[in-house]
C-alpha cells in the first residue's frame, strides 16, 4: 500500500473544514467560509497564505494575468472552497490546473452547499 501524500495535514485541512460546515451549516457563499476556514487556521496556528497570486508560464515566459488559490496551506497545498451542488469535473480541471502552474502536488476540493460537508483530495 502506497503512502498518502501529506496525508496528516491534509486530514487536518479536512477536519477544520467538517468544523466550518458544523458550524455554518450549508448554503452560504463561498467568502463566508474562506473567512472562516481563516479564523480556524489562525486560531490553529497553522501556516498558510489567503488568496496567493501565483504566475502563469507560458513557453518561458510570465503571462499578464495571474490566478490567485483560495489558500496554500502548510506551503504545500491548495484548497478550493465551493459552494455547489455537488463537486463537478470543472472543479477537478480546475485544481489541477491550479496544482500545474503552483508546482504543488496535491489539492483539495471542499464543497460546502451540500448537507453534509463533501471533499476530494486532487494530486498532480
Amino acid at each position: 500500500m502506497s503512502d498518502i501524500l501529506l496525508k496528516e495535514e491534509s486530514y487536518l485541512l479536512a477536519g477544520i473544514c467538517m468544523e466550518v460546515h458544523r458550524e455554518l451549516g450549508m448554503g452560504f457563499k463561498e467568502v463566508l467560509y474562506k473567512d472562516a476556514i481563516e479564523l480556524e487556521l489562525k486560531t490553529k496556528k497553522i501556516s498558510f497564505k489567503k488568496e496567493k497570486k501565483i504566475k502563469i508560464e507560458y513557453k518561458g515566459m510570465i503571462l499578464a494575468h495571474k490566478f490567485y488559490a483560495d489558500f496554500v496551506i502548510f506551503d504545500s497545498i491548495i484548497p478550493g472552497v465551493k459552494s455547489a451542488a455537488f463537486i463537478v469535473n470543472n472543479f477537478v480541471a480546475q485544481t489541477i490546473n491550479y496544482l500545474k502552474a503552483s508546482g504543488l502536488k496535491p489539492g483539495i476540493i471542499a464543497n460546502f452547499r451540500e448537507k453534509f460537508f463533501t471533499y476530494k483530495r486532487v494530486i498532480f
